[in-house]
């Protein structure tokens, strides 16, 4: 009789001076999200990365917003990121690479990425407005890079076209979730299995 898997879940706070912010993630999820930064957009992202990765995310972030929301933007992409990282353990049986096509009204975005623990981010995205409410655009970069960093991915993004800022970013997320969910999912033919000739990632 074969045992259950083990969840594939982890929790992570980090605090500093600027910041104090707990994550937890379940990567067997079912898409659900409890999202509160104290940035609105950024909660809509994140939401957007639990629903279409089928991951259930929790984030509690507390930060120097009265600065601006850099700080508070990148820690959380870093203690998420960590998470993703714990909860994949030595990535046995993972599928290893994702990658997904999204199409937003006149926008399409390509995201493709190897859960290698090797980070690297490729981002190819560009706006036409400094800001999308009061969030800095070139925060989005901040936290995919961190995102990346902590979480062990070598990730691409490319915007190929688009106009709505929204909707660009938008994408992103989206590819990112997707892409995501399709790397971190268990290989059935190799559910035992370290993908990578080396036999460790």
């Amino acid at each position: 009789m074969s045992s259950a898997p083990a969840p594939r879940v982890a929790t992570v706070a980090r605090k500093t001076k600027e910041t104090d912010i707990e994550v937890s993630m379940n990567l067997d999820g079912s898409g659900t999200s409890d999202v509160q930064t104290g940035i609105g957009f950024l909660d809509h992202m994140l939401d957007q990365l639990a629903k279409h990765g089928l991951f259930d995310i929790k984030v509690r972030a507390k930060g120097d917003l009265h600065i601006d929301f850099h700080h508070t933007t990148e820690d959380v992409g870093l203690a998420l990121g960590e998470a993703l990282s714990k909860a994949l353990g030595d990535r046995k049986g993972i599928r290893r690479y994702g990658a997904a096509i999204i199409p937003m009204d006149e926008t399409r975005t390509d995201v493709a990425l190897d859960a290698s623990n090797r980070p690297y981010l490729v981002w190819k995205v560009q706006f036409s407005r400094p800001k999308l409410g009061e969030m800095d655009t070139e925060l989005f970069k901040e936290w995919f890079q961190a995102f990346a960093q902590m979480g062990g991915l070598t990730l691409h993004v490319w915007n190929q076209y688009g106009e709505n800022n929204h909707h660009i970013v938008e994408s992103c997320f989206k590819g990112l979730a997707r892409a995501l969910r399709q790397a971190v999912e268990i290989d059935p033919r190799a559910a035992q299995a370290v993908p990578s000739t080396k036999g460790v990632l």
